[in-house]
């Protein structure tokens, strides 16, 4: 599927939702993906992109940047504590804040650095053991507690599990969210991002749709 095909399913999507158009951020996921099919999706004008790993796209981004100037990259996977600072150094927005050691290691950083990306609070809405994320019932005092270190928390973000309804989660996090005050809402990927779009979401993760089947190294 094309990228201009995704942007209109997007369109249609926020429209059939009564939405302005805009208002949901396709984030194309251009994690595990060759440089010369990044580089084509930059070139046909998109400028939102989203990695899983600081190291591969400290490998990436940074020469990316300097051909596309107005470029922002998201990390949409898990951080190590030890991988802070070079993510906020990295990265304008983090999705995966998920525990209080790692919310008071970006604060430390964040003053250290006069700088702080934007920071959505990973909850695990189907309370999945072996899934990041703090479970539903721990999200407001997490959410509090992060508010309390100065941090700059926009919104949430959810992976539902695979093999449930995922509209049900996407409910969730939008009521966790507006409990809260907050008004970011992290959800959705290629094959459910229609759904998220009419429950709220204002950032979807799209990769495989846009770029192909990822490209593992054998």
């Amino acid at each position: 599927m094309s990228l201009k095909e995704i942007q209109d399913k997007f369109a249609k999507a926020e429209n059939d939702a009564g939405r302005s158009a805009g208002s949901a951020q396709l984030i194309a996921v251009s994690k595990v993906q060759p440089n010369e099919r990044v580089h084509a999706v930059l070139k046909q004008g998109h400028r939102v992109f989203g990695e899983n790993r600081v190291q591969e796209a400290a490998g990436k981004w940074p020469a990316f940047k300097e051909e596309f100037r107005d470029v922002s990259v998201h990390l949409i996977g898990p951080l190590q504590t030890n991988k802070a600072r070079q993510a906020l150094e990295l990265f304008d927005a983090i999705h995966t804040v998920d525990r209080a050691k790692l919310a008071k290691t970006i604060a430390r950083l964040a003053q250290e650095l006069g700088r702080c990306p934007e920071l959505f609070v990973q909850v695990n809405t189907g309370e999945e053991e072996q899934k990041a994320g703090v479970f539903p019932q721990e999200a407001d005092g997490f959410i509090e507690e992060c508010r309390s270190l100065d941090l700059p928390v926009q919104g949430l973000m959810c992976i539902p599990p695979a093999y449930e309804e995922p509209s049900l989660h996407f409910a969730l996090l939008a009521k966790i969210a507006a409990r809260n005050g907050l008004f970011a809402l992290s959800m959705g990927m290629s094959g459910d991002f229609e759904r998220a779009i009419a429950l709220g979401a204002t950032h979807v993760r799209v990769g495989s749709a846009i770029f192909g089947d990822r490209a593992y190294e054998l």
